[in-house]
């Protein structure tokens, strides 16, 4: 019976098993009416738009020839997985992108539609849906040419079938952007001591540091379900002045770009972008408004 237990658990894609947390979820229904309060507890998620927007951006633009002046992402479809009020969704649609997301939490989904309906443009380009990963994977297989999963990893119950997921729903060659918490001594005395107890810069409880995830883990994640990792960067948030920055170091908050393997990328799988190269990309990446 215990080896049958275990058996289910493991099994990916089984009804009963999603990488959605409950407490998580409860987590967020609480603060669900606080999304777009740039003054409020998603402050720091609000100014993280200044640096995470361009990285998608300018990433996707460097890898493509076709370029829309006002509209640099026309044409290309994006997922934002855990959209939450919609923070990241409505500068990328902004961008032309058009973009879904997808929330558990469906008061969320409900804030991120009522502030994208005041306006006309991005109602017609953003669409929200109340559901997890798992639940549009069926509907959605190789629909997306870019995900996003930003600040998400860190709370969902499994990580793994989350990245089989976003292998499933993403086209071939599509681009993964994710942000996330590496887990560190210092992530676990700033990200949630000094974070949420002292400074109040989140609430308190917002971080378990047992689920943060280091960098090598979402790495080798992600090359062993079919992904090409490009860049990994770190990033810094300044409390004084409510800003991020891009940081060689990943021992608090980092990106990733990675690309799903197609025909010809598993070709080339052993082709990784020279140093410098990642390096100037990364430095660059945050500075084009």
């Amino acid at each position: 019976q215990l080896l049958l237990f275990r058996f289910t658990v493991k099994r990916p894609f089984s009804t009963s098993h999603s990488s959605v947390d409950s407490k998580e979820m409860k987590k967020f229904q609480l603060l669900a009416h606080k999304w777009w309060d740039e003054e409020g507890e998603y402050a720091a998620l609000h100014s993280m738009n200044d640096i995470r927007v361009p990285f998608i951006r300018d990433t996707l633009l460097s890898m493509s020839s076709n370029y829309h002046l006002g509209n640099p992402l026309s044409g290309i479809k994006i997922l934002d997985v855990g959209c939450g009020g919609g923070l990241l969704c409505e500068p990328l649609g902004r961008l032309g992108a058009s973009v879904t997301g997808i929330d558990p939490v469906e008061d969320n989904i409900r804030t991120a539609d009522r502030h994208k309906s005041s306006d006309p443009v991005l109602a017609k380009r953003i669409q929200y849906k109340c559901s997890s990963l798992e639940e549009i994977v069926e509907e959605s297989v190789e629909t997306f040419d870019v995900i996003v999963a930003s600040e998400v990893v860190e709370h969902v119950a499994d990580l793994e079938t989350f990245i089989k997921c976003c292998s499933q729903v993403l086209k071939p060659e599509g681009s993964l952007f994710i942000t996330t918490i590496n887990k560190t001594q210092l992530s676990y005395v700033l990200g949630i001591v000094v974070a949420e107890k002292i400074m109040g810069i989140v609430p308190e409880g917002t971080h378990e540091w047992e689920k943060f995830v280091p960098p090598e883990e979402l790495e080798h994640l992600l090359e062993s379900n079919g992904f090409s990792v490009k860049m990994v960067t770190g990033m810094l948030y300044n409390p004084l002045s409510g800003s991020w920055s891009w940081m060689e170091s990943t021992s608090l908050n980092y990106a990733v770009h990675a690309v799903k393997s197609g025909a010809q990328a598993q070709a080339h799988a052993t082709d990784t972008p020279p140093e410098t190269d990642i390096q100037q990309r990364s430095a660059t990446a945050g500075t084009a408004g």
